[in-house]
């Protein structure tokens, strides 16, 4: 009978125990329940706040330093007015694991951009592009000034670069580029230039170096800014040299007189007989150097100039010239080309 007692007993004490335990689990597992909750329903509005439209009622320009923390970018954007909270867009951030992602550059962040979007243009990386030009036919000097003046090219000028060595071109660069390094892309893309087309140029050149093709492609361009004419004028150029002729181009003596800088004026007599190693009225052959940086179409022309037999050429009051295999045909296009000159300055004259 005692030990009856005592079995019950323990059983009801097991059973005490039992539910107790199946108490405690019950109640962890509603905390559980409640916080998976919680964090849910916190990640849904986090979530929901992070692709919401931004507070930026127009497209917004900001420049992010290199070596930015995410937690600096966060606060630099809320000052400026794209974002509205930066603990939410560094805990979107690191939600993501994008930390690392994050690019420093220029952006253009559009109007209304949520967090989410912003957080996708930076990890792109896809910062505003400037441009920078450098016109054909300008020599050296003269592009450095204009990189000089750019306003958003940074660091001085390091690099030497001789006459003819840089490639005209609209480069694109992001903000943070040195003038150095374009200067670097221009040399080097003039170089790469000249190796695709050197293969494939006409046989028969009077010419044997890809220097001496841009010491003529240079005189090309100061001669025409009509590019159909390239060619042509290539041509003449490359039959004199052929022959033995002089090139008798204008171009030549004002460089060897200002180093290429305008003249602002017309040509003496004595600076057409002036012994320079430029002047090639006086000269025979080429100069020894370009006179300017000439663009993709003159070397392309130089390198395969037209068939033709022409040795001459003067303006011919469009813009262009008039082209003449002969001397005496020359002499006639001349004759109209001073007519035409005569006219204007009647006409000019007559105006004032």
């Amino acid at each position: 009978m005692i030990e009856s007692k005592h079995s019950g007993l323990s059983e009801w004490r097991a059973r005490q125990r039992g539910g107790a335990v199946k108490s405690f689990l019950f109640f962890l597992l509603g905390l559980i329940l409640l916080a998976a909750l919680a964090f849910g329903a916190g990640g849904y509005l986090g979530y929901r706040a992070a692709t919401q439209p931004g507070p930026a009622s127009e497209d917004v320009i900001v420049l992010l330093p290199p070596g930015s923390a995410v937690s600096t970018i966060a606060r630099q954007l809320e000052t400026e007015g794209v974002i509205e909270h930066a603990e939410l867009f560094i805990a979107a951030v690191r939600i993501r694991g994008v930390q690392s992602e994050i690019k420093a550059g220029e952006y253009q962040l559009p109007a209304g951009a949520s967090v989410m979007e912003i957080i996708d243009l930076l990890r792109e990386g896809k910062s505003i592009l400037h441009y920078f030009t450098a016109p054909e036919g300008r020599t050296t000097a003269q592009i450095i000034r204009l990189l000089n003046a750019d306003t958003v090219l940074e660091g001085e000028i390091t690099v030497e670069a001789g006459e003819g060595e840089l490639l005209p071109e609209t480069f694109a660069f992001t903000r943070g580029e040195t003038r150095d390094n374009l200067v670097r892309r221009m040399m080097s893309d003039q170089d790469a230039l000249i190796d695709a087309l050197w293969d494939d140029r006409a046989t028969e050149l009077p010419f044997s170096t890809p220097q001496e093709a841009i010491i003529l492609a240079s005189i090309v361009e100061k001669e025409t800014g009509v590019a159909a004419e390239r060619p042509r004028i290539a041509a003449v150029f490359v039959n004199r040299l052929k022959k033995g002729m002089r090139l008798e181009s204008d171009p030549t003596i004002i460089y060897g007189l200002t180093q290429g800088e305008p003249l602002g004026r017309g040509l003496r007599l004595s600076e057409l007989r002036g012994e320079t190693p430029y002047n090639t009225y006086v000269i025979r052959g080429l100069p020894p150097t370009p006179i300017a940086n000439p663009g993709r179409a003159s070397i392309e022309a130089v390198l395969n100039p037209a068939e033709t037999d022409d040795i001459f050429f003067v303006a011919d009051g469009t813009g262009g010239h008039a082209f003449a295999p002969t001397l005496r045909e020359h002499e006639a296009n001349v004759a109209k080309w001073r007519k035409i000159e005569r006219e204007r300055a009647a006409a000019s004259k007559g105006a004032q």
